[in-house]
């Protein structure tokens, strides 16, 4: 279940006890990165933590840390990588570890899982496949989740590192 959020450095008694040992450690530790990540930057923002199972999601939230997510949402996803290793290199274990910035990822995969439904019926509709923009891996496997069970299409992702794409092809029939 969801764990209260954990104010910057600062480990919240309710993820302990639900949470013992590795996944609540890191989330202490990883929040107290990001909140001196943030202080080094210069950007104002408050970071909560939600321990679910194996993994943390850390989300910031703050006005104007548009330039914590970038282009695509590039530099978030560097964000992401970054705190993984400071993680690692400080614990034992390597949780599966998630950054978001004001809930963008959160909205952002709603609105791709949409986009995704749409295509694909004008996949269909058309007969001929029909590619998204470039996207992050995260972004990528939000697509090919939210049509691995769809009756008409199927989809494959074709390109090389930042221009890597998913593409909604039509099944034959």
């Amino acid at each position: 279940g969801l764990a209260e959020p954990a104010e910057s450095g600062v480990e919240d008694e309710a993820i302990e006890e639900r949470q013992p040992g590795q996944v609540s450690g890191a989330a202490a530790v990883g929040a107290e990165m990001l909140t001196n990540l943030l202080d080094l930057i210069g950007l104002e923002g408050d970071v909560l933590c939600e321990c679910t199972g194996e993994s943390i999601v850390f989300n910031i939230e703050g006005d104007d840390l548009g330039v914590l997510i970038g282009r695509r949402g590039l530099t978030l996803s560097a964000l992401q990588y970054v705190l993984r290793l400071m993680i690692a290199s400080r614990q034992s274990e390597w949780p599966m570890v998630s950054v978001d910035v004001c809930g963008y990822k959160r909205r952002r995969h709603v609105a791709l899982e949409e986009l995704a439904r749409k295509l694909a019926d004008q996949a269909r509709y058309r007969r001929r496949p029909i590619a998204l923009e470039p996207m992050p891996p995260d972004e990528r496997r939000v697509v090919h989740l939210a049509l691995a069970n769809h009756p008409d299409v199927y989809t494959e992702s074709t390109g090389e590192e930042v221009d890597r794409k998913v593409v909604i092809h039509p099944k034959k029939g």
